[in-house]
């Protein structure tokens, strides 16, 4: 589950009543408008593989983006052609690696809007969502750890696993 830029740069969980096709619209739209004004080619594939990343709020792996590219009726794609639509869409911005998961996720934040702030994923460990949100007030304060230690991060990315307020209030019914 990531973030929605209309709550106001907090990370959303999906709600009841969520239209998650319209969330995964909104991704590819923005997918398609980021390729064509950098010039980057979102190829067929390219495009399948972060529609498979959409699909969900939890993050995939490969073969789960091959196994769900399968499940269309096409004929599943080889893993390193996966990968490969994997490492354009990591380097164009338009997914993310979870380390701890060893899975992707298509991005829905707006990075630019962050200004180079840190990606930080809050992930459910009972339902495996991820909220994904940068702000600059967590950007400083990372920096001034960073600088008061000596330290000069190269990847600035925090995972930070706990429980949404979806499970909490499952578990509390």
């Amino acid at each position: 589950m990531k973030h929605d830029p209309s709550h106001g740069g907090a990370p959303a969980f999906e709600r009841p009543g969520h239209d998650h096709s319209a969330c995964a619209d909104r991704l590819l739209a923005r997918a398609e408008r980021l390729c064509e004004a950098r010039g980057a080619k979102l190829t067929d594939i390219r495009r399948r593989v972060l529609e498979a990343l959409a699909a969900d709020h939890a993050p995939a792996g490969a073969y789960d983006v091959i196994d769900r590219l399968a499940r269309e009726g096409d004929k599943p794609p080889a893993p390193i052609t996966v990968y490969r639509a994997l490492d354009f869409l990591l380097a164009q911005g338009l997914a993310h690696r979870i380390e701890s998961r060893n899975a992707f996720v298509a991005c829905s934040h707006d990075h630019a809007a962050a200004d180079g702030a840190p990606v930080v994923f809050l992930i459910c460990e009972n339902c495996g969502a991820v909220g994904e949100a940068a702000t600059m007030d967590f950007a400083k304060a990372l920096e001034a750890l960073a600088q008061t230690s000596g330290f000069r991060p190269r990847a600035p990315v925090i995972e930070i696993s706990g429980e949404c307020a979806h499970c909490r209030a499952a578990r509390a019914a």
